[in-house]
C-alpha cells in the first residue's frame, strides 16, 4: 500500500546567501555554494504549527551525555513526552539526529510540534521523541561549520553497528530509566536528514531487531564514508524487515562527474534498489535542494504513512 504525498512548489528566482542553509557542514565552502543557488520555498504544513485544543506534550533537555561507545565525545539530548503517556503503558519511540535541528519550534523540521498534532487525532500512536545531536570530540560539547559537533560525519556517515550501539545500548536504556518505552522494533521509528538520515538507515539495517520504521530526508547514500554502496548491499542482502520513507530534491547536491558523490543519483539507487527487492517503501521526490525545506513541509505524512498500520492507528480520510 502506498500513501500519496501532496507536493507544493515555489521557486523563487535569484541567488540566496544565507536562506539555504546545507546540512552537511563544509564551513565557507558550503556558504559559496549556497550563494549561488535558486531558493525553493515550501508552506508549513498546518501538523507543523501549534493548534487550538490540542493537548501540549513537553520538551525536556537538553541533557548533557558522555558515550561510552563514542568515547571521548560528548553530546546533547532532548526528550519529548506526549500529554497522553501513560506509565503503565509502553511508549513507541521516535529517535531522531541532529536533534539540535529537529527540535527548533521555529525551523522546517519541528518534529516535537508534528508529534503532538498527530498523536492527539490518534495518527500516530502515543510516541516518545528522542532527539540526539552528534558527539562534539573533547569534554565540552560545541556545534561549528555549520552548525554540527565536529564527530557528526565519523558517526553518522559511516557504516556499520556503532552509532546502532549508542542508540540501543546507550540512549534507549538512559530514557528508559525514566520512561516506559516499548521494546517492540514495529513501534520503533528512527530519522533525520542529510547525513542523519543515512545514520538512522544504517541503525535499523544493522540493527532490524530493534527498529523497522526508517524517516530518510536529503539521505546521504553517497561516498562520504561508504554509503554510496548501500543499494548493491540491498540487493544482496536478505530482505530485513524495515519500511523506509525516502525523500529527497531533483537538485540535492548534483556530481555529475562522480555518481558516488551525487546526493540525488543516490537516493533515485536507493529507491530502485528498494523497490527490485520488495521492501516497504515509499519516496517523494521534488524541486530544490540540499536543506529540510521539502522534508519539513511533508514530515507530518511520512510520519502517519510510517505509523499507517500499527494497531490503535486511524487511518487518515482519503487515504
Amino acid at each position: 500500500m502506498r500513501i500519496a504525498i501532496g507536493l507544493w512548489v515555489v521557486l523563487v528566482g535569484g541567488a540566496v546567501a544565507a536562506a539555504v542553509q546545507p546540512q552537511g557542514g563544509g564551513g565557507a565552502r558550503a556558504a559559496s555554494r549556497a550563494a549561488t543557488r535558486p531558493v525553493f520555498s515550501y508552506p508549513v504544513h498546518p501538523d507543523s504549527r501549534a493548534q487550538e485544543g490540542v493537548p501540549r506534550g513537553r520538551l525536556e533537555g537538553p541533557t548533557v551525555f558522555r558515550s561510552k561507545v563514542f568515547d571521548g565525545t560528548v553530546r546533547k539530548y532532548w526528550v519529548w513526552v506526549p500529554a497522553q503517556y501513560d506509565a503503565a503503558k509502553p511508549a513507541c519511540v521516535l529517535v531522531f539526529q541532529d536533534g539540535q535541528r529537529a527540535t527548533n519550534p521555529n525551523g522546517q523540521l519541528r518534529v516535537p510540534q508534528v508529534m503532538e498534532n498527530l498523536i492527539a487525532r490518534g495518527e500516530m500512536p502515543v510516541t516518545i521523541g528522542i532527539f540526539i545531536t552528534p558527539g562534539s570530540r573533547g569534554e565540552t560539547y560545541a556545534e561549528v561549520g555549520g552548525g554540527n559537533p565536529n564527530n557528526r560525519s565519523v558517526e553518522y556517515d559511516s557504516l556499520g553497528d556503532k552509532y546502532a550501539r549508542l542508540v540501543i545500548d546507550e540512549m534507549l536504556p538512559e530514557v528508559g530509566k525514566t520512561y516506559n518505552l516499548t521494546k517492540d522494533p514495529e513501534g520503533r521509528c528512527i530519522g533525520g536528514t542529510s547525513s542523519g538520515a543515512i545514520c538512522a538507515f544504517t541503525v535499523a539495517w544493522e540493527r532490524p531487531d530493534a527498529f523497522r520504521k526508517v524517516i530518510s530526508c536529503i539521505g546521504s547514500f553517497t561516498n562520504l564514508r561508504g554509503g554510496h554502496v548501500y543499494p548493491d548491499l540491498v540487493r544482496k542482502a536478505e530482505k530485513k524487515p524495515i519500511r523506509v520513507f525516502l525523500e529527497d530534491t531533483l537538485g540535492d547536491n548534483p556530481s555529475p562527474n562522480n555518481p558516488a558523490r551525487d546526493w540525488h543519483v543516490q537516493n533515485k539507487a536507493m529507491l530502485a534498489a528498494m523497490t527490485e527487492k520488495g521492501y516497504d517503501v515509499n519516496h517523494a521526490f521534488a524541486d530544490g535542494v540540499h536543506s529540510d525545506a521539502h522534508g519539513g513541509s511533508i514530515l507530518p505524512d511520512m510520519l502517519r504513512w510510517a505509523w499507517r498500520d500499527y494497531p490503535g492507528v486511524e487511518r487518515p480520510r482519503g487515504k
